[in-house]
């Protein structure tokens, strides 16, 4: 989640914003990182427009046309919505992404798909609304359309587009954050929350188009339902405090499936229309300490040059229910004999540890919104009997404004890895050994590289060329002919729109 101190504008590149303090100017570093416009999956940050300045008003029914190139939405003030809106404190965005992807080579079949996702997103400030201080509403919806061409033709580990899902119309969150203390130094959110929305996420990761970008490989295999992700929450209370200017903590605990029945094969399928709101079965809970340099009361002086931006993440997280084994039964069989009783072995809880970093590395010293940044994220659990996945990793760098004058265009490259975990891989030779002559690949590890290029054609308006290569799908899965899926090549392009 982009910080709450900046004004940011979801799905619009974030504008270079200089803050006076003391005499002394900055350059937030939040800005600095040259923030894409589409997460995967979507970060949603809206603020309220108070003079509407990029929103063209009236001009009946085509007057958005006026000053188009230069609107922040294609829509402008909707019609007058959006001052409307504004006068009791709301923001309203809708935004679609749509994306067509295509497997040109290996997999198990080739061609292209279409997916798209629209997101619509309301927000109340309750002290412009009902002169509350520090309260904020969030309602959003997901309307998710097209196929999913990771699942028709790729039979990878990681799939190749933060917004692919089930098709379907859905309630995403609805939460309500309150603001406490001096300075709003501690704030408690509670309501139907999506996880990637603040815990896990590199901002520069966010460029790319593959899900393991947003929310990573190893709580999707492994939390009961893929986890609270997109294009699923779960009910829960987060609460995050300011340690110190650059030191903050997020705790929060969740509902620990976001689907009704934690054993459900398709967790999207079980909880069809986002509205399961129950507490049921164990809680998960996760907590993560965030340092960021420089920040707000950071000092700096005028013959210093502004520090490059950096940002270290350390989080946990533990889930307390039952756990199949990934190999014996519960009478200590291997769960490829045929004498198993059919009935996992149970293990009691499961937890991983990650770490996050971005670094800015560069900066062009008379064009400061031209940056280059780092990313890694890194993911690990010792429990591998209970776990498909028992490492991910995701590594990378963007480029900000990578041609000069093309200040909200940028560039990446990144890569993603996943190791399968020694139970798994256990349970693939045991299949083996009890059946002779029948080819099983024993599952190891899958690796992609994605390199992409986000070109903005308008405030409210860009277009992304994408490639991704990806070795060893699904670690070594055969297909529907036995055989070995191949290494696969997959081409894309995304477009992104801010109504």
């Amino acid at each position: 989640m982009r910080p709450k101190s900046f004004f940011f504008q979801a799905g619009r590149p974030s504008c270079r914003k200089t803050v006076r303090l003391g005499g002394v100017l900055f350059s937030a570093a939040a800005s600095l990182w040259g923030s894409p416009v589409m997460a995967t999956p979507p970060t949603i940050t809206i603020s309220v427009d108070t003079d509407m300045s990029q929103a063209t008003r009236g001009g009946g029914a085509f007057g958005f046309l006026n000053g188009i190139a230069r609107n922040q939405y294609m829509l402008g003030d909707m019609w007058g919505l959006r001052p409307f809106l504004s006068k009791y404190g709301m923001s309203f965005t809708l935004q679609e992404t749509s994306e067509i992807l295509g497997n040109v080579s290996g997999g198990t079949r080739k061609g292209f798909e279409y997916d798209g996702l629209t997101t619509a997103t309301l927000q109340m400030d309750t002290e412009r609304a009902l002169g509350w201080h520090g309260g904020t509403f969030n309602a959003s919806a997901l309307q998710i359309h097209g196929r999913n061409l990771s699942a028709d033709n790729l039979d990878s580990l990681q799939t190749a587009s933060g917004i692919e899902a089930d098709r379907a119309t859905r309630l995403w969150e609805v939460w309500y954050q309150q603001k406490f203390l001096d300075e709003d130094r501690m704030d408690v959110k509670i309501g139907q929350q999506s996880l990637d929305q603040e815990f896990m996420v590199s901002q520069n990761a966010l460029l790319f188009v593959n899900t393991m970008f947003g929310w990573p490989m190893l709580p999707s295999a492994d939390m009961p339902g893929g986890g609270p992700a997109y294009p699923l929450s779960a009910m829960g209370l987060r609460l995050r405090g300011k340690i110190s200017n650059s030191v903050t903590v997020l705790a929060g605990v969740y509902k620990g499936s976001p689907s009704v029945d934690s054993g459900a094969a398709d967790s999207q399928m079980d909880n069809a229309n986002g509205l399961n709101f129950r507490l049921t079965g164990k809680p998960l809970a996760i907590a993560e300490i965030q340092y960021a340099y420089p920040s707000l009361g950071t000092t700096l002086y005028a013959d210093q040059p502004e520090p490059l931006a950096r940002s270290y993440k350390l989080g946990i997280w533990y889930d307390g229910r039952n756990f199949d084994d990934r190999r014996w039964d519960d009478t200590g069989l291997s769960q490829a004999n045929p004498a198993t009783s059919g009935n996992p072995k149970q293990h009691r809880g499961n937890y991983a540890i990650y770490a996050v970093a971005d670094q800015m590395i560069w900066q062009q010293a008379n064009e400061l919104d031209r940056t280059l940044n780092v990313f890694a994220r890194v993911m690990g659990t010792p429990l591998t009997d209970r776990n498909l996945v028992d490492f991910s990793a995701n590594l990378g760098l963007t480029l900000r404004e990578p041609f000069l004058n093309r200040d909200d265009d940028s560039f990446g490259v990144g890569i993603g890895y996943v190791h399968v975990s020694d139970r798994v891989a256990a349970l693939d030779k045991d299949t083996i050994a009890f059946a002779p002559g029948t080819y099983r690949p024993v599952r190891g590890s899958e690796t992609f590289v994605e390199v992409t290029y986000q070109y903005a054609l308008a405030p409210w308006w860009q277009l992304q060329p994408d490639v991704q290569y990806v070795f060893n799908p699904g670690a070594g899965v055969a297909d529907s002919t036995n055989q070995k899926v191949k290494n696969e090549t997959v081409l894309g392009l995304r477009t992104n729109i801010l109504f």
